[in-house]
């Protein structure tokens, strides 16, 4: 093949993966997302953030329209001392931006987070990623 119409050949597949990469953040922009979220915490203070997670916070998330996918701790040695991991899922990315609205407004999680800092801070660090199911995923 010439060089030329190999060029012409990778062009042309550049240009319609893009084309069909655009379709697909438009499809995702009206489908279910979610949210992976790591929070790090000073030393000492993951057995506080997990009992307050356990001690309502996930009944929070529900109240406010937030699907539990996961909530889990690293493997890892070091990381399993300060590290908590979950995934939750929201219908779109409006309905998450509407769902953490209402749960930082909601007086029962502020009772609840005030008290989580009685001794301190807990949450050194927060990362926050948004994930959109591919297409052969089978978690839709």
């Amino acid at each position: 093949m010439k060089p030329l119409s190999m060029l012409a050949i990778l062009a042309s597949s550049f240009i319609a993966g893009m084309a069909v990469q655009h379709q697909q953040d438009i499809y995702a922009q009206d489908m279910k997302v979610f949210e992976l979220r790591t929070y790090t915490t000073g030393p000492g203070r993951l057995p506080p953030l997990l009992e307050r997670f356990d001690g309502g916070e996930i009944d929070l998330f529900h109240k406010h329209g937030m699907t539990s996918v996961g909530y889990w701790i690293p493997d890892d040695e070091k990381l399993s001392e300060n590290t908590l991991v979950y995934m939750i899922a929201h219908d779109d990315r409006e309905a998450a931006a509407q769902s953490w609205t209402d749960f930082g407004a909601d007086p029962v999680w502020t009772e609840m987070w005030e008290k989580s800092l009685e001794d301190g801070p807990i949450v050194t660090g927060v990362s926050i990623q948004f994930l959109d199911p591919t297409a052969f995923s089978p978690i839709q």
